[in-house]
């Protein structure tokens, strides 16, 4: 393949991809974005391999890699759980991180095109960042990835001084950076090249500690951003302009997609870097505490749930981490169906923060064939909920907490919440009285109008569909 048609299948690729992004952004056209997102790297890599700067005797070894890691990938698919997907997508990122490190060393010690001047002290700031960054997001994830998946507690990690441990490591990045830029030999700038990967490596593992269960959503979204400038550094390294877009795009995408995410939890990007915020072990509500809700809970059956179904005109489904793991997306699917044909106005809210990653509710629901049309985000509906029957919450406990809006000590305050208590029944599913993942008890369990339906999501909710259908 010439240069000429390689750099054209790029550009082509590079379109695809932002068509691909344009899609992503809709519920609607998720599958389509999907399809263009997957042409274009199969485009991307088709373009490399037979472009101009692969050699014949190299053809081999990428195959074989490309065999290995395609099969890792297949396997992956067909095993990883829908519950799964947030620690998956952490471990994704790690590999990127991975990646621009091992590309930053070899890219340094390769001597096949020496360079001069101003050109070589370009080419390795470029490497030192690349690493630096790479580095950051590799084991960054990688606690991510332990905490999603309950490895490695999500109650943050606070070391004394902690902000003035990363700035005495900033420091020490930005005068190693120098001692390697001014490095006579590559045996010479090896060595502050290492003692900066180090120090980024640990980084990684105290900026993620430290910050907490509530916050891990962002937390993701934040590394997929980091992930998308780790690619883009790769590129620069390697004089690779599509590596340089599509990292860009990534990285952006990543970025703003982080900015909304704080947003919808009244925190900014520096406060959730900072850490602190969730427990990640939800806890038994405190009793006889004046600081407490007051009152009893008022616990509910499956057949008096379906009672109040049946009687309802409007009902809204609020769904949270509660429903992925009881894998109960299909059961709700068939209530909303059944109640839908016997024409109630039934309709999902979903809060930016529900699960444990972005976008994961809108993923679940739509695995189980949810309309996307009723499926509507926290400012389309809260509006609404006075003028609702009934409230139906599913395993999600922070994002529909009055305490945001009802007391300005708790360290939820001013994060928008889901307002179910305004309509004229809530029920709340959940197996037990924990509080949620950021550690804090909810007063909407006390609430006169609201009702308990302990038990397993999905048993629980064919119990229902049983006496909906009879």
């Amino acid at each position: 393949m010439s240069a000429n048609l390689a750099t054209a299948s790029y550009i082509g690729a590079i379109i695809l991809f932002i068509l691909s992004l344009g899609g992503l952004s809709n519920p609607e056209t998720a599958r389509r974005g999907n399809l263009f997102g997957m042409l274009g790297m199969g485009l991307a890599v088709l373009a490399t391999v037979f472009g101009p700067r692969v050699t014949a005797a190299g053809i081999p070894w990428i195959v074989a890699a490309m065999v290995i890691g395609g099969g890792v990938g297949l396997y992956a698919s067909k095993v990883v759980k829908m519950t799964q997907m947030p620690e998956l997508v952490a471990l994704m990122h790690s590999l990127v991180g991975l990646a621009a490190c091992l590309v930053g060393f070899a890219s340094y010690i390769d001597t096949s095109h020496p360079l001069t001047g101003a050109e070589k002290t370009i080419h390795e700031l470029e490497i030192y960042i690349g690493i630096l960054i790479g580095a950051v997001t590799f084991t960054g994830s990688l606690i991510a990835f332990g905490k999603l998946n309950g490895k490695i507690g999500g109650k943050p990690l606070l070391l004394p001084a902690r902000h003035w441990l990363n700035l005495a490591g900033l420091l020490t990045v930005i005068w190693f950076g120098r001692e390697f830029v001014n490095a006579p030999s590559i045996q010479a700038g090896m060595i502050p090249l290492v003692v900066m990967t180090v120090i980024a490596l640990l980084f990684g593992v105290h900026m993620v500690m430290a910050i907490g269960g509530a916050d891990m959503p962002v937390v993701i979204s934040m590394l997929n951003s980091y992930s998308g400038w780790a690619a883009a550094a790769t590129g620069f390294m390697l004089s690779n302009d599509l590596l340089i877009v599509v990292g860009a795009l990534v990285g952006s995408s990543g970025a703003i997609l982080s900015y909304i995410m704080c947003r919808a939890m009244n925190r900014n990007f520096f406060s959730v870097i900072a850490g602190g915020f969730g427990s990640g072990a939800g806890k038994p509500a405190a009793k006889g505490d004046a600081a407490q809700p007051a009152g009893e809970v008022a616990p509910i059956s499956a057949l008096e749930t379906a009672e109040l179904l049946k009687e309802a005109k409007s009902v809204i489904i609020v769904p949270g981490y509660g429903m992925a793991v009881a894998q109960a997306q299909h059961t709700v699917f068939e209530i909303t169906k059944h109640l839908r044909e016997k024409g109630v106005n039934i309709r999902f809210g979903i809060h930016p923060v529900a699960g444990r990653m972005p976008g994961h509710m809108n993923v679940l629901l739509a695995e189980a064939k949810v309309p996307y049309d009723i499926v509507m985000e926290m400012d389309e509906l809260n509006d609404d909920f006075p003028a609702t029957d009934v409230a139906m919450v599913i395993g999600a406990n922070d994002i529909v907490n009055p305490s945001a809006q009802d007391d300005p000590g708790s360290p939820i305050a001013g994060m928008p919440v889901l307002e179910v208590w305004k309509a004229k029944t809530s029920i709340v599913m959940k197996r037990s009285m924990a509080s949620g993942y950021a550690g804090v008890d909810n007063p909407l369990f006390y609430k006169e109008n609201n009702r308990m339906l302990f038990g397993d999501a999905k048993k629980m909710l064919d119990e229902v569909l049983v006496v909906l259908k009879t």
